[in-house]
């Protein structure tokens, strides 16, 4: 089991959580994803999964959620 924080800017709601969540618990091997929202600041996104996500993999699930980056 891994779980890594990343540093994400570009939401500024619950939707927005919402949206990042769902894209990254599609990832294969994620058990969860929490989402600290700081709207229109750099929220923390921690990511559980079986086996250490890629950069890669992070930034594709964060631009198909939306206009959303790792910091």
């Amino acid at each position: 089991m891994a779980t890594t924080s990343y540093k994400v800017t570009g939401m500024t709601c619950e939707h927005c959580a919402s949206a990042v969540s769902e894209e990254l618990r599609a990832l294969d091997g994620v058990s969860a994803v929490n989402v600290d929202l700081v709207a229109g600041g750099t929220s923390t996104v921690t990511v559980t999964s079986a086996a250490e996500l890629t950069d890669r993999e992070v930034t594709e699930a964060l631009d198909e959620a939306g206009d959303y980056q790792i910091a």
